[in-house]
């Protein structure tokens, strides 16, 4: 027995390969929840924009910066003709759409209704939509690249 197998490490690294591209997915997605949270704040800080523009605004920041590290860092797209990468991006847009609408209806209703904290409501709408993000990417847009 060596002393990899005797602390462990090497089903460490079995399971870290067989993860890693959720954990990329989780350490980008965490990137695009800054970019959106931080963009979100400081469109909300000076209370002259209603809140679902501000959301807005924040989603397209974070969409585009989603984008293109689920591309090129997480999934690894292969796909290189503009038709295909046509396709991918559209499905990646209707996909956040969703999400986007779904963290909206949320937003107003906590923010706008229920009038609690708009900053912390942003971040637990972040969570829900990090993991329907995932699934949507995972199962829908870059589905190819892991069959590839």
């Amino acid at each position: 027995m060596d002393i990899f197998d005797a602390i462990g490490l090497w089903a460490f690294v079995d399971w870290y390969l067989k993860k890693q591209e959720a954990m990329r997915y989780l350490v980008f997605g965490a990137l695009s929840t800054i970019v959106n949270i931080g963009v979100f704040a400081l469109c909300d800080w000076p209370k002259v924009l209603p809140v679902l523009i501000s959301n807005t605004i924040a989603w397209i920041a974070a969409v585009i910066f989603a984008y293109i590290t689920n591309r090129y860092c997480v999934f690894v797209s292969k796909k290189h003709s503009r038709k295909e990468i046509a396709k991918e991006l559209s499905s990646f847009i209707a996909a956040r759409v969703i999400t986007l609408i779904i963290e909206s209806i949320f937003m107003w209703i906590t923010i706008e209704q229920l009038h609690w904290h708009s900053i912390l409501m942003k971040v637990i709408a972040n969570i829900i939509v990090i993991v329907l993000n995932f699934f949507f990417s995972k199962l829908f847009i870059f589905k190819n690249e892991q069959e590839a």
